[in-house]
């Protein structure tokens, strides 16, 4: 079973077993695959170099939506433009922290940089959001009536597996972010 991160002499530590750290790297996986274009072949080099993407639209999967969210409320025009001048480098930079999340992952026990850590908490954030969107949490007390969801001997059906999955990486997101914080108040009384 997974052990707490904290913050120690040697960095930001961890313990996930083998078959958590493959679960982990198989939901990054899945979330790149959402958030990288089918085809671009066609494209203009030169948009792509300054990150402009003529063809970007709001995203029909709910999912992704949460992931690549309107920019400007209550005006979809506005909001699609902001979108073909921003999408492609929020894409690029959720999949570079993906991908940066999947290769810390093949360390055990892990040894994080602050870094690091950020990069691993904006992974693991990332595949929350989508697991969110796929258990229809919208509020906290959303959140919370699954948080009462803790025996994985329950995870009978898809739903209860994906409530698990997402607990599981709720508590691993939270332990991270505390020793992040607890490396800020208190940089010299590492463990």
């Amino acid at each position: 079973m997974a052990k707490a991160f904290r913050n120690t002499r040697k960095g930001i530590t961890g313990e996930l077993e083998r078959a958590e750290r493959d679960l982990i790297r198989r939901l990054f996986d899945d979330v790149i695959s959402m958030l990288e274009p089918a085809d671009r072949a066609d494209e203009d080099p030169l948009a792509a170099l300054v990150g402009l993407d003529a063809t970007a639209s709001k995203p029909e999967d709910s999912a992704l939506l949460r992931l690549l969210p309107d920019g400007i409320k209550d005006n979809d025009g506005e909001s699609l433009e902001f979108r073909r001048f921003t999408e492609r480098s929020l894409r690029e930079d959720k999949v570079a922290a993906l991908r940066a999340g999947a290769l810390l992952l093949e360390q055990n026990p892990l040894q994080l940089t602050p870094e690091q850590a950020q990069l691993l908490g904006r992974a693991i954030n990332d595949v929350r959001l989508v697991l969110a969107d796929r258990l229809d949490i919208e509020t906290d007390e959303d959140a919370q009536a699954l948080h009462e969801i803790d025996d994985w001997s329950q995870a009978e059906d898809l739903q209860t597996y994906l409530a698990l999955v997402y607990n599981f990486l709720t508590w691993l997101q939270e332990s991270l972010m505390q020793s992040l914080l607890a490396g800020l108040h208190h940089p010299g009384s590492r463990a």
